[in-house]
């Protein structure tokens, strides 16, 4: 009996291949897109209603079956309220990894083996392997470190990277182009989304001033010393490292040292003060269970960021000091941190606090 995949549809180019390469190959293939946010008139990010069309077209085109499903309660409550109450607590988050964490490799992937599907595939880039030895399963980069996604994924158990194909992990994204033209897809040359799925014709700002009623508090903004320099309408419109936007003048460029929630202040100083050595990170998964001892490490504290030399040492409550070898640029409460070696996710969580 052919082997069922469920295949997460978001109306681009990478998953609308990866269904028709897994069609190609013989198995038995399930289109289903996740309707996550109401976009209105706006012309949304991932997922909108132009991107269900799409994929509906792509599953018509290779002869599969085409699913909508409703998730959006879910996104809402997961993803942005947690983006939301992140800003408004001096945080910067990072949605697209609770998105994977919850929206497909939870949610999804349950649905997939309720509908008798033996895996749930999408258009990422990252490869599994499996150890015969141990019969463990371990998240790797993908071939095109360009596109790697593996950053974003860290959170996937055992459990789930068993049930999981990234059949795009080995190519770059020049290859899945010219797949994608090779069988006359429809979206062969549709642009990558590249903002945040759920924020439309703005930036973030707007959609919180939108989306919540929080009232806005005035506080200070001081420099490293604790001078004032000017004022500021609320510290979700601030985050580590940065330098426009500030509404202040020092004759020289400033940048956003640290936010401070508790006292309603925002940090600024010269870029040398935006370096640091030191965090610690908390909710932590480990591919390997919690080390016992330190352990060096290439720690990667943003997407676009390259990974650095680091050691780890986890304390009893599971948290981890995480210590650079050389200072790092704007490391930021909210965002996730990686750690690999070599190509080889190790495990990562969330940076809390900056040393």
């Amino acid at each position: 009996m052919k082997k069922r995949i469920l295949v997460a549809m978001s109306g681009g180019v990478d998953s609308g291949t990866t269904a028709a390469l897994l069609k190609r190959e013989g198995y038995d293939v399930i289109g289903v897109t996740m309707q996550l946010w109401d976009y209105g008139d706006a012309d949304g990010g991932c997922c909108s209603a132009d991107d269900v069309r799409d994929a509906r077209r792509v599953a018509d085109q290779i002869g599969i079956p085409h699913y909508v499903v409703n998730y959006m309660e879910i996104f809402k409550k997961y993803i942005v309220e947690d983006f939301v109450g992140k800003y408004l607590s001096g945080k910067t988050p990072s949605p697209c990894v609770l998105c994977n964490q919850f929206m497909k490799f939870n949610f999804l992937l349950r649905r997939a083996l309720e509908l008798g599907a033996d895996y749930l595939a999408t258009g990422h880039y990252a490869r599994i392997e499996n150890e015969e030895e141990t019969g463990k399963f371990y998240l790797n980069k993908a071939v095109d470190t360009a596109k790697d996604q593996s950053y974003f994924l860290f959170t996937i158990t055992q459990n789930e990277l068993k049930r999981i194909m990234f059949p795009l992990g080995s190519m770059t994204k020049e290859e899945v182009r010219e797949i994608a033209k090779s069988m006359n897809l429809k979206v062969a040359d549709k642009p990558d989304s590249q903002e945040v799925c759920f924020i439309t014709g703005g930036d973030y700002r707007d959609f919180l001033k939108e989306y919540t009623e929080k009232k806005r508090e005035k506080g200070e903004i001081v420099d490293v010393e604790g001078n004032i320099l000017g004022y500021h309408d609320g510290v979700h419109s601030f985050t580590v490292g940065q330098r426009r936007g500030l509404g202040i003048a020092k004759g020289k460029p400033m940048y956003v040292v640290r936010v401070e929630p508790e006292t309603n202040r925002v940090v600024v100083g010269e870029e040398k003060d935006i370096f640091k050595s030191s965090l610690i990170a908390n909710n932590i998964s480990w591919a390997d269970g919690i080390p016992s001892d330190e352990i060096e490490v290439k720690a990667k504290i943003r997407y676009r960021h390259k990974e650095e030399d680091a050691v780890v040492k986890v304390d009893s409550d599971g948290k981890a000091l995480v210590e650079f070898k050389t200072p790092q640029r704007a490391i930021t409460p909210g965002q996730a941190i990686v750690f690999y070696k070599q190509d080889r996710i190790l495990g990562g969580g969330w940076i809390n606090e900056v040393l």
